[in-house]
């Protein structure tokens, strides 16, 4: 899944895709490197990010969504928000699945929309907002406490009609590096819940503070914590760098064969 950040203030890429001509030229070289959906996003989920309002969100993602399935109308579009409206209207443009950082927790509306819409839904776990997450990292067990919550969204997924759902242990969401860490470590676990597991760690912090550098300079590191994630059970990586995941996912396919 290649990520394509339509906002001026993402933690890595912030500001770079604000033109037709850039959002377009992402696209392409996205697609040409391998990746099977591309994931629009017109809020910023970084900790401590600005809140944006839904026009602005709308302004943001919409044009971008038409303009990419008009130039390539075989893309597979993930809409990347909370707001079931979002949602809605990109998938009336041609969207075709729902990424959602709130697993449906901040707008009571955007399961059964999900579930009316009939679209594969990703689920992600996160505590409170991006702008209130980092104060929400306490935890009695921590992966036992994600998979009950998932177990929660699964429960109301399976009630509104969801037929594909796919969960993401929210990396870095409502948790800090040392809990980031300990979840890739205990990610085999998420395969008893017997869905696809996306995975989004592409040049955080739990990354690039580990080993001092930036996210700028956080590609060999990510691409280390891919292979480590799809060993262990992970189905979709959603990356800044398409090559190289498509590169990682190639070797650790031709070692789960060997």
């Amino acid at each position: 899944m290649g990520i394509i950040n339509l906002t001026p203030d993402s933690f890595y890429d912030g500001g770079k895709t604000t033109t037709s001509r850039e959002i377009l030229l992402q696209a392409e070289r996205m697609l040409k490197e391998g990746a099977s959906f591309l994931d629009l996003g017109g809020y910023s989920s970084r900790p401590g990010a600005s809140d944006v309002s839904q026009e602005e969100e709308l302004n943001r993602v919409l044009p971008a969504l038409e303009a990419i399935l008009q130039e390539f109308p075989e893309a597979i579009i993930s809409i990347d928000t909370f707001r079931s409206e979002v949602a809605r209207q990109a998938i009336s443009i041609g969207a075709a699945l729902i990424n959602d950082i709130s697993g449906g927790m901040l707008d009571p509306e955007m399961i059964n929309t999900a579930g009316q819409l009939k679209v594969p839904y990703i689920a992600m776990h996160m505590r409170g907002t991006p702008q209130t997450m980092t104060q929400n990292t306490n935890y009695d067990v921590l992966t036992r406490d994600v998979l009950t919550y998932f177990s929660g969204r699964i429960k109301e997924a399976n009630a509104a009609g969801i037929n594909d759902l796919i969960i993401d242990p929210g990396f870095g969401f409502s948790k800090t590096r040392a809990q980031s860490f300990a979840l890739l470590n205990e990610l085999e676990l998420f395969k008893e819940l017997e869905l696809p597991i996306l995975i989004g760690i592409s040049r955080k912090s739990m990354i690039y503070k580990t080993l001092d550098t930036t996210p700028e300079n956080a590609l060999n590191g990510t691409t280390a914590l891919h292979s480590i994630a799809l060993l262990k059970g992970a189905n979709i990586l959603r990356v800044h760098d398409v090559k190289e995941a498509m590169e990682c996912i190639s070797l650790i396919s031709e070692l789960k064969r060997a």
